[in-house]
């Protein structure tokens, strides 16, 4: 009986545990998007897969968190091209293990006070959609914030810069 009571209780502190440190990892990540409120400028820069070169285009991007909530609205705006203005909605899980659909890889503090989120998923990309690896790297300080796509095709073993946009605190 002794035993079943101990084991109980180790599990009833490591579940504890767990979810501690799940709440932690959502709230880091909360706080490291709250950062980016605001207005930013800057620019666009892609990988053109038909000339298999870049663009860089101006984009500007104002990021508002929806209430208290774990989403963040992002309203992409491109000075030159208005029709490709949009707006994105990111969630946090509330595990700290997911923004949107992608899977938190890593997040590191950086010189100067830059924080850099790192995420991937499966998917498809490219003109001919086929399958790859995609990584979404987010670095965030008070002053700059990029986020940079990355794509590793199925059967491929270099990854490819397939965009980043890099911003400046307006």
């Amino acid at each position: 009986m002794k035993k079943i009571t101990a084991i109980t209780a180790l599990l009833i502190t490591l579940f504890t545990a767990h979810c501690a440190d799940a709440q932690k990892n959502a709230e880091q990540l909360l706080k490291d998007f709250q950062q980016l409120s605001g207005s930013w400028t800057g620019s666009l820069t892609y990988l053109d897969y038909s000339s298999g070169r870049p663009y860089t285009m101006a984009a500007d991007i104002e990021v508002k968190r929806i209430n208290d909530s774990n989403e963040f609205e992002f309203i992409n705006t491109y000075p030159k091209e208005k029709s490709a203005n949009s707006t994105q909605i990111i969630s946090i899980s509330k595990d700290g293990k997911y923004i949107g659909k992608e899977q938190v890889i890593s997040r590191t503090e950086q010189a100067g006070g830059r924080i850099q989120i790192v995420t991937q998923r499966q998917g498809k990309d490219g003109n001919d959609n086929k399958q790859a690896l995609i990584k979404q790297t987010f670095t965030i300080s008070g002053a700059s914030f990029s986020m940079r796509k990355e794509v590793l095709f199925s059967g491929e073993n270099k990854w490819i810069l397939r965009h980043e946009y890099a911003y400046s605190k307006k």
